[in-house]
């Protein structure tokens, strides 16, 4: 009878110790994805001196993945920083059809933080102006951004939080390149056009799929874009598209192009008013990066020399 009970409950007892382990190996991954959120953005704060003394931060909700990962992290990041500061949550109600409207006030009132609802219907606007399956958001970005500057300056925010990682600046990097013709980015702290507006991108060094990731963890309650996000042919999807394959047949690519997007050398591209080429004279000083750097190719394999022990020049 004992010997009968013990076979049937073995594989009962197997199953609840997998499940447990499956269970903490989770709690542990999801445990690492928040850490490294958390250094990663803390590190970008620090590197461009992105939160100061005394600032009060917007940080700009649209209801997607990426700004709910910011507002999230900046929240536990304020508990822990050597420095006082404010966050208040703004979202842009742009009166798409069929937006939830109560969700993000639910959600922000649940967190038990200061937010502001801003009513613009923008949505009709892009859509009697731009012509039907054309880009909008170029329109919607210059008009939202206009109303975020405006809500900024009645809250008295001293810095605005966007929610664009990594990717999003690497694809701008390669849209202004292939589309644009300029070597320009999306920096990861910017003064606005007008000179009165701080603008700050904490998640500068977060790759997308962990906030995708993080997301999914924390569950937050995704409000899908009917504007750009339902427009499948965007030359930025394109872009993403090539980064993944990328990133898939070469590992570390991607990687290397965000860290070259820090380590830049004037002298070695073409803008005359980056570099000034007219005034460059000989000093006889070498110079690390002068053409040397041309000698080989960037990354080449060391060269192979046959059995007659050829001796390559310097």
């Amino acid at each position: 009878m004992n010997q009968t009970t013990a076979t049937i409950d073995a594989p009962v007892v197997d199953a609840a110790t997998k499940s447990a382990k499956t269970m903490e190996k989770i709690a542990y991954e999801n445990n690492k994805l928040h850490k490294r959120l958390c250094r990663q953005v803390g590190q970008a704060i620090g590197d461009f001196n992105m939160i100061e003394e005394g600032d009060k931060v917007m940080v700009c909700l649209s209801g997607g993945k990426d700004s709910y990962a910011l507002l999230d992290i900046l929240m536990t990041l304020r508990e822990r920083a050597p420095i006082n500061f404010e966050i208040v949550a703004v979202n842009l109600d742009q009166k798409q059809p069929n937006f939830p409207a109560d969700i993000l006030p639910a959600y922000l009132s649940k967190l038990g933080i200061p937010f502001h609802i801003e009513n613009q219907d923008t949505y009709s606007i892009v859509k009697r102006v731009i012509e039907e399956g054309k880009t909008t958001c170029s329109l919607c970005s210059r008009l939202r951004r206009g109303i975020l500057y405006r809500v900024a300056d009645e809250l008295g925010a001293t810095k605005i939080a966007l929610g664009h990682h990594r990717d999003d600046i690497l694809e701008t990097f390669f849209l202004n390149m292939f589309f644009g013709a300029k070597i320009k980015g999306m920096p990861a702290k910017l003064q606005s056009d007008d000179g009165k507006h701080m603008v700050i991108r904490p998640l500068a060094y977060v790759k997308e799929e962990d906030t995708e990731r993080y997301a999914a963890v924390k569950n937050f309650p995704i409000i899908p874009c009917d504007l750009c996000g339902s427009q499948e042919n965007l030359q930025r999807k394109q872009i993403k598209g090539l980064m993944r394959e990328w990133e898939k047949k070469f590992p570390g690519r991607v990687e290397s192009i965000f860290s070259a997007l820090s380590t830049v050398v004037p002298s070695h591209l073409m803008d005359r008013d980056l570099f000034k080429f007219s005034e460059l004279k000989i000093d006889g000083q070498a110079k690390a990066e002068g053409d040397i750097a041309f000698d080989d190719e960037p990354c080449a394999p060391p060269p192979v020399f046959n059995a007659i022990n050829i001796t390559p020049l310097n």
